[in-house]
């Protein structure tokens, strides 16, 4: 990706819930424009909605929920477009944002951070990474209670095949398994099937869909209860792909071997925040982290330093796309 060559049509944005490392990124491709930048820590809501006074552009991180009153707000001091740094758009309501007379778009970054990610948390649950270990930071050296697993001798299904589907599809074939995929599209390129046959069939399971209504707890109870026994579960997507009760009782019976969960159900509000001195109120989520055959991290499969450039002059591109003045190469 590269940054506009030409003047923006607009002079300036406001970027909310920008981090330190993302506003050296965000005012590098700004000064090379020709942008200037209203920028803060904060994230979007109705307290400092103001901030964006006089801009018909903001752009928003990932992190936190937009409440429809905040997008109300936005519209009455003039903002018409929200860039959201980030694929899904669950944080905030669409069609909510479109009646207010505001459109949204999301930005693309590499998919190489989350396709690399996954096949680390693939690797980590078939070879008990977590139980290993907690075992050794406790000088527990013996070897671990039951044998890893090789990629090359199993069956893995791709569940959504955009762009970071594709990506981590090609790292899987180089281990030398075989792969299955399924998209409300079939891919040409892999061996598609529905979605039920592929749960029976598969000895791992990884997620990359985004979420949305039809999404929503795709794998129930009944379909978590339909994977191959003993298989593995590894989501990189959205952590409400999955039915968290019905996955942490199948770890729980050894119906599934594992899960490896870069997101969670119910994350929001507790994902990048310091909890240490805080009862987690999740039980759920705190079960899920005392299990030995499950390995939780906090939505940091993105977090890489190529993925933050490309966000960040994604969503520069995307106002620019919105105002209509500019060109790019």
């Amino acid at each position: 990706m590269s940054a506009p060559v030409t003047a923006p049509a607009i002079t300036a944005i406001t970027v909310f819930a920008c981090e330190p490392d993302e506003a050296l990124a965000f005012r590098e491709v700004a000064h090379r424009i020709g942008m200037t930048l209203r920028v803060t820590e904060e994230p979007l809501d109705a307290a400092n909605v103001a901030l964006a006074s006089g801009h018909r552009c903001v752009s928003v991180g990932h992190k936190s929920r937009i409440a429809n009153s905040t997008l109300r707000a936005l519209a009455g001091v003039g903002v018409r477009h929200i860039s959201t740094r980030s694929i899904g758009f669950d944080h905030l309501d669409l069609a909510y944002a479109a009646s207010v007379g505001i459109s949204v778009a999301n930005v693309t970054y590499s998919p190489d951070s989350v396709a690399d990610y996954t096949l680390m948390l693939i690797l980590m649950a078939l070879r008990d990474a977590k139980a290993i270990i907690r075992r050794t930071d406790l000088h527990d050296y013996r070897l671990a209670d039951r044998r890893g697993r090789e990629l090359r001798d199993l069956t893995v299904g791709v569940v959504g095949t955009g762009r970071i589907g594709t990506a981590v599809i090609g790292r899987l074939e180089a281990f030398g398994c075989r792969v299955l995929t399924h998209d409300r599209r079939p891919d040409a390129s892999a061996e598609w099937m529905p979605l039920d046959d592929l749960l029976r069939r598969c000895d791992l399971v990884t997620l990359h869909l985004p979420l949305g209504p039809e999404t929503h707890h795709l794998l129930d109870r009944r379909r978590i209860a339909g994977m191959k026994r003993g298989a593995y579960l590894v989501n990189t997507g959205r952590g409400a792909l999955v039915d968290t009760e019905a996955l942490v009782a199948a770890l729980e019976s050894g119906a599934l071997s594992g899960a490896a969960l870069d997101v969670v159900e119910g994350e929001e509000g507790v994902f990048y925040a310091d909890r240490r001195r805080e009862p987690l109120e999740s039980p759920l989520l705190r079960r899920l982290q005392e299990m030995p055959n499950a390995i939780v991290s906090p939505h940091t499969a993105y977090f890489t330093d190529r993925a933050l450039a490309d966000m960040v002059e994604s969503s520069i591109l995307d106002c620019l796309r919105f105002e209509g003045g500019s060109r790019h190469e």
